[in-house]
């Protein structure tokens, strides 16, 4: 048994944009010919060419069959429609395309889904509320009408509270990101494929994987806190008022560089995934695959983050208002101009909303995310051929044994 989800390695040469135009290679149609594995025996990555032109997303049609429609008549363009084994066409796909097959992985394998983030999102949101409780100090008593150093000492003691109410949130949401990411992206990759996939198939495929995703998920924050103490540097040590300009510019541009390097980066989880790279190896995978297409991923992640936001404040905020109803003293200190101190009732209650409104967005976020590094592959380096081979279409050759997801 494979314990890898059995995906292709790179094409390196189609990610620099290099070989564009070169006719794709015959296809066996008669079942005969040796299908390419997933995982260490595909063919090399010379033989894989880009697509012909606009709108040749795959090898001359193949034959009807029932993978392609069979009788169906062809459309007005010629082409049979493009196959669809699993949540998503094969050809190079739309935005609607990409967050519909997101939903669907959802629908389509709700079970394993549902267990996995309602899993995870009962054991952060349960971590978080015991951090809240017991490891976040008490909130500053505000003095009414502060002298200056009064005031000084108010707002260092606020600032440092919230760092230390911070630092527990972070990593118990990287730790649920971690394990929701490994997991979800198994499931994706094989509803790709229209195969079924078990909570316990999915760990035994992620489990060898989760010590290096958790080096790149650490790896993402330090780089981004990098960048941004380096752009706020000069202004500090400058000091001033030349010194506070110069910093907010810095941190100004610090914060453009950090969102260019995380749409760079953003397709590296899959990759270290699906493919077995290495930390390193995956951030240039992600580079390769997402340059010249910088925009159009910003603009689908950023529509993908407002609707997951959306989500999360529509389930939220009912539950926060009968959390203050239930936590009557919440509403008092808010009354009375007071820094709130919630109850064991207003954290639970709460808490559940959290729990179900991660289990929506989960599932969407990391299917988004992995249907982009799909669509980057197919565009680039013709993955489709490769998925319709695994997913057993006619007109492909037949796969392999052992070399398909979960073999």
């Amino acid at each position: 048994m494979n314990d890898t989800p059995g995906w292709a390695s790179p094409g390196s040469a189609h990610s620099d944009g290099q070989n564009a135009g070169v006719p794709r290679p015959a296809e066996p149609s008669d079942g005969t010919g040796a299908a390419s594995k997933w995982s260490s025996n595909q063919p090399p990555p010379s033989q894989w060419s880009a697509p012909s032109g606009p709108g040749q997303y795959g090898p001359p049609p193949p034959p009807p069959g029932p993978g392609w429609g069979g009788n169906r008549p062809h459309s007005g363009w010629g082409r049979p429609p493009a196959a669809k084994p699993g949540v998503i066409p094969l050809r190079p796909l739309g935005v609607g395309e990409i967050l519909d097959g997101a939903v669907s992985t959802l629908r389509a394998h709700w079970r394993t889904v549902l267990g996995i983030t309602v899993t995870v999102s009962m054991v952060a949101q349960t971590a978080s509320i015991l951090a809240e409780r017991y490891l976040v100090p008490e909130p500053v008593k505000i003095d009414a009408k502060p002298g200056s150093a009064e005031a000084l000492r108010q707002s260092v003691e606020s600032l440092q509270n919230s760092v230390i109410g911070l630092v527990p949130a972070m990593l118990i949401a990287l730790i649920a990101t971690l394990f929701t990411t490994a997991l979800l992206t198994v499931v994706i990759s094989r509803s790709v494929l229209g195969r079924p996939v078990t909570l316990a198939e999915a760990w035994r495929e992620a489990r060898p994987r989760l010590l290096q995703l958790l080096g790149l998920t650490l790896l993402m924050p330090a780089i981004a806190t990098v960048v941004g103490f380096a752009g706020a540097l000069p202004g500090i040590l400058l000091g001033g008022a030349a010194g506070v300009t110069l910093a907010a510019l810095g941190s100004i541009a610090a914060l453009v560089v950090i969102a260019w390097l995380l749409v760079r980066f953003a397709l590296a989880s899959p990759a270290l995934m699906l493919e077995r790279q290495g930390v390193i190896a995956s951030l240039r995978r992600s580079g390769k695959l997402v340059q010249g297409s910088w925009w159009r991923i910003f603009g689908i992640l950023v529509l993908t983050l407002v609707l997951t936001l959306l989500v999360t404040m529509i389930i939220a905020i009912p539950f926060t208002v009968i959390g203050f109803v239930a936590d009557g003293s919440g509403i008092a200190d808010l009354l009375a101009g007071r820094t709130p101190e919630f109850g064991w009732a207003f954290l639970i209650i709460t808490g559940i909303g959290g729990v179900i409104a991660s289990a929506i967005t989960y599932p969407i976020s990391a299917g988004v995310t992995v249907l982009l590094y799909i669509d980057q592959r197919i565009r680039r380096e013709a993955l489709d051929i490769e998925l319709a081979r695994a997913a057993g279409l006619p007109g492909y050759g037949a796969e392999t044994p052992g070399s398909g997801p979960g073999n």
